[in-house]
Parts: C-alpha cells; structure tokens; sequence
C-alpha cells in the first residue's frame, strides 16, 4: 500500500508539472499574465530582456537557474525526500515550457487566458502539492521562515506575490498586474478544490442532555460514527453528552433533521474541515 501511495505521488507530480507548464506557455505567457513567486519573476525578466533588450532567453531556462539557489537552501533545511520531489517538479515543469513554447497559442483573449490558464495552473500545482511537491522556491523559503517569526506560509507567500504583481504592474501596465492578480485568485481556489477534494467537509459538535438516541440515528441514517466527550453546564452544572462527527456538505440538510427529531434542547455548531488524515470516516455505502 505504501509503495502503491508513492508512485501515485510521483504520477500526480509529474502531471501536475506537465499540466502548469501548458497553462503557463499556452495562456498566461503569451498573453503578459504573471504567476506569482519565482515563476513570475522569471516571466517579467524573460519579457524585458526579449521584447526590450532584444536578448533571447528560455523561460523554463530561467525559472530552473532561478530555483536552483532555493533548491540547495531548502535541501540543508527542510530535508532530502521533500526537496527531491521539489527538484523533480521543477525539472518537469523547465523542460515542458520549453516543449509547449512553438505551439501555437490557446487564445488572444486576456479573460479566456486569465480564466483558462488560472484553473489549469491551479489544476497542476494542485496536483504537485497533492503528490508532495511543490513548483516553486519562495514557498520553500516561506516553509523555513514560518518556522521561525509567526507569519503563515500563505501569508508570506501571499506578500511576496503581492510585490511581483506591483513591479509586473509598474512595468508591463496596470492592467497586466490586475489581470495576474485575478489569475492568482482563480489559481488559489483551484488549488485548494485540487488539493483538498470536492468534498467540502464539515466537523459538527453537537451538545445535548442525552445523546445515545441521537448518535444511534445519526449512525443508521447517515452511516456517521460519532465520538462521545463529556461536558458539564458552566449554570446548570448538568451532565453534558458532547457527539463529534464528520459529515459532507450534502448530508448537512439530512443531519439538521435528525437533530431536530430528537426531543430535549441541543446546541450545535458546524465547521469546515481543511483536511482529514486517516480512514475513520464511515460512509452510506459501507454501512451495513
């Protein structure tokens, strides 16, 4: 099982490289809509020297010369798989770019390029990030930096693209630094869909006087497991049953029913899950 769950890491990075490269040279590129990070540096290097200065360079040449400095960095500090699954990625991703750079391109349209090359760039670095990679080296020095002064990864992240799409702005047009900053958004929702399913699932706590009965037809109506806490009112000082599941968001309206076919007073609250790890979560087909 853990070597089945290996390659497949390996196939969703692969295809994850191959699919932001097409995104990258067939959309975005062509168009000057820059990705943010050391990709869209790259970009706005590669436009300068080619359209200004007349000097030829390859933009998958660039990004891979780029990364290297935070490829080495991220290797002594973060550790030898992750940054191979990095290096992997970013090999893919150059070669692709170049591979993708003659054909012909997908549209002249600035909001089919920015809607278009935003979902399949956020498909492919999704896919990347799913796998165990990652396709570009500010994250790797944003991943080290957390650690050390309380900013979030996607805060740092979310300042460094910020000042790209300032200086793409400044440099190509408003405009172009708008429409790369719509790009991003469209990318940044993609990639969570990519990463983290459809599912859209919800952790519920419900607190109640006797929760036996309620969990018994969350079980059969739903096929849910619960968990059982203990809690005591803060004023009535009254044993509590506290039940944790996890559902999906289609199974919400079902849940609320059932909740309110049980008689006594209950509190509820529902949240999203960002993540579940593990195999716990039982489902409609395998009850029994």
């Amino acid at each position: 099982m853990k070597k089945k769950g290996e390659i497949l890491s390996w196939l969703m990075i692969i295809a994850g490289a191959v699919i932001a490269a097409f995104a990258l040279e067939e959309f975005l590129a062509p168009n000057n809509i820059f990705d943010g990070g050391v990709t869209g540096i790259s970009m706005i290097i590669t436009h300068v020297l080619n359209d200004k200065a007349g000097v030829p360079i390859k933009l998958g040449i660039l990004v891979m010369v780029i990364n290297l400095p935070f490829i080495i960095y991220g290797f002594k500090k973060i550790g030898k798989q992750f940054i191979i699954k990095c290096a992997v990625a970013l090999i893919i991703f150059s070669v692709m770019t170049a591979v993708f750079e003659p054909l012909q391109n997908a549209t002249e349209d600035n909001i089919l390029a920015v809607t278009f090359g935003g979902v399949f760039l956020g498909i492919g670095v999704g896919l990347v990030l799913r796998g165990g990679g990652i396709l570009d080296g500010t994250e790797i020095v944003a991943l080290v930096l957390s650690k050390k002064i309380s900013i979030s990864v996607g805060t740092l992240i979310l300042l460094f693209n910020v000042i790209i799409y300032s200086v793409a702005g400044a440099v190509f047009g408003l405009d172009r630094g708008m429409y790369s900053l719509l790009m991003y958004f469209i990318t940044s929702k993609v990639i969570d869909i990519v990463e983290m399913g459809w599912d859209n699932t919800k952790s519920v706590m419900i607190i109640t006087n006797d929760g036996n009965e309620l969990a018994r037809k969350i079980y059969e109506g739903l096929g849910r497991t619960v968990t059982f806490l203990k809690g005591e009112g803060l004023v009535s000082k009254d044993t509590k049953d506290i039940l944790y599941c996890v559902v999906t968001r289609a199974e919400i309206h079902d849940l609320k029913l059932l909740i309110n076919s049980v008689e006594g007073s209950t509190f509820t609250t529902i949240s999203d899950v960002s993540e579940i790890v593990g195999n716990h979560m039982k489902s409609r087909e395998k009850k029994i």
